[in-house]
């Protein structure tokens, strides 16, 4: 049997888009950040310390443990994302969340409504997928602007899978 890279399979995906959160700071980024803040409460920390007003020395490095907690979180809520996939057959959302925890929905192209919630000043606030009795909202830790392309993007392969 001859072997081709042509595929009737129906099940081809016609749509495929990764989303993840906007992260505004690299890792080498968090890097400088993290060392510029560290030796910046050092520094002023050092220089109470020598002057005798030992307790300011420690809210320094109570500051540095609590910023560097919440640079950690922040990255920690970055391994979110979420796969979305459509095929003439198949809708397949995968939610994966910062812990690694996965959640797998799947819908039939056919019988699923895309809603959008829309704010007149904001743009989209809300896009849900809703059939068979759920729904399942998606991207919503994206910003506006990406909500739009992907709302747009995303509507119009739900349209080609039901054609």
């Amino acid at each position: 049997m001859a072997k081709t890279n042509i595929s009737i399979s129906g099940d081809e995906p016609i749509f495929r888009a990764l989303l993840t959160p906007h992260r505004s700071l690299g890792r080498k980024g968090l890097m400088v950040l993290s060392g510029v803040v560290v030796a910046g409460c050092m520094v002023s920390g050092i220089f109470f310390l020598a002057l005798g007003a030992w307790p300011v020395f420690g809210f320094f490095g109570l500051d540095i443990v609590l910023m560097l907690g919440a640079l950690w979180l922040n990255q920690r809520a970055a391994r979110a994302h979420e796969i979305v996939s459509v095929s003439r057959t198949r809708l397949d959302i995968d939610q994966i969340a910062p812990s690694g925890k996965a959640k797998h929905h799947q819908f039939n192209p056919f019988g699923t409504r895309f809603a959008v919630s829309r704010h007149s000043e904001i743009g989209i606030t809300a896009m849900r997928v809703l059939g068979s009795g759920r729904s399942v909202t998606i991207g919503s830790f994206l910003n506006p602007d990406d909500r739009e392309s992907f709302a747009a993007a995303f509507g119009q392969a739900l349209a080609t899978a039901r054609r």
